[in-house]
């Protein structure tokens, strides 16, 4: 039997493509929005498409958000996809109107600075040495369809921080500018490409993150 994994189904996102995608590489997935379910799960993904706003609406919804801090309190791995990693930002900004997000990383969610938007196709990223999600695919490509992207990441750059901590895992892309692709942040992973969406690189990528689960 492969890692229980639910896929959160509030309304938005290519939920199906998400389940059959992980489906391929091994998972055991059930679509739903039980909120015992997700929390009990060795992996929960939240899939988004659309509009930051009516993300966080459906999320709210069905209390997702509470899912995803009850999770990461305890160290049990969430994977965001898309707008699914955007609203785990502090906020969203879209046609001028801010909407809270999740708030488990520090930053805003803007507009893409480029002559064309959306960035949608195929995109090469700048991953760092020792990250578990790109091991393997670090040179490949992957599938974008977004206009707006998270531009900074500063959790982890404190430089009055002290003790000892693994600051995040970020890798960028860019498209008339930088961009955050992805982060790895302990048990909170999140891409801004769609892997369900990015053939063998995305299955390999949705493989690695299985193997974190364990």
């Amino acid at each position: 039997m492969g890692a229980r994994v639910v896929v959160l189904d509030y309304g938005f996102g290519n939920v199906r493509s998400a389940v059959r995608a992980l489906e391929r590489v091994g998972a055991d997935v059930t679509l739903t929005a039980d909120r015992a379910l997700a929390q009990d799960a060795d992996g929960l993904v939240v899939p988004g498409v659309g509009a930051f706003a009516a993300c966080m609406a459906g999320l709210t919804a069905v209390r997702g958000h509470e899912v995803v801090g009850r999770r990461l309190a305890g160290n049990r791995p969430v994977l965001g996809i898309c707008v699914g990693m955007q609203v785990m930002f502090d906020a969203g900004v879209e046609h001028g109107e801010r909407t809270d997000g999740i708030g488990e990383w520090p930053g805003v969610v803007e507009r893409l600075h480029a002559d064309v938007v959306p960035h949608m196709g195929w995109s090469p990223v700048e991953a760092p040495g020792g990250s578990a999600l790109f091991a393997g695919i670090a040179d490949e490509r992957f599938y974008f369809v977004h206009s707006y992207a998270a531009q900074t990441f500063t959790k982890g750059h404190d430089e009055n921080a002290v003790g000892v901590f693994s600051p995040p895992k970020v890798t960028w892309a860019d498209h008339g500018g930088r961009f955050v692709a992805a982060v790895e942040d302990g048990p909170l992973a999140a891409t801004q490409f769609h892997p369900e969406k990015s053939g063998d690189a995305g299955a390999q990528l949705l493989e690695n993150w299985l193997t974190t689960l364990a």
